[in-house]
């Protein structure tokens, strides 16, 4: 993404499905971490992904954050494109995502029709 494009980061980034380089879906985007606000220069700096970073999302976002450990924080730097989905420039595990699919899956395929 070029420095200059705009964007409406609510409508178009919170809750967008993520997408690594090859393809795969990674996750949502549950947060942003957003540096240089006070100085009325903003910028997103990391993308929170699972885990605490659910923690503002009522009741049952901060259950399920008290039990799910700390997100996963994605440089903003490795956003490639963001259309229908929010596509990354390298892989869901070289950016530590998808982990809890990996291990999800190992009980899954064991379900008759799975």
């Amino acid at each position: 993404m070029s420095s200059g494009d705009e964007l409406d980061l609510g409508l178009g980034v919170l809750d967008h499905q993520l997408v690594d380089s090859e393809g795969r879906n990674c996750g949502n985007v549950d947060e942003l971490e957003i540096a240089g606000i006070s100085s009325g220069e903003p910028e997103v700096i990391e993308i929170l992904v699972g885990g605490n970073a659910w923690r503002g999302r009522g009741l049952f976002g901060r259950i399920a954050a008290a039990l799910s450990g700390d997100a996963v924080h994605v440089p903003w730097s490795e956003v490639d494109e963001i259309g229908a989905v929010v596509s990354l420039k390298q892989t869901a595990p070289e950016l530590r995502l998808g982990r809890g699919d990996d291990r999800a899956a190992k009980w899954v395929e064991r379900l008759p029709g799975a």
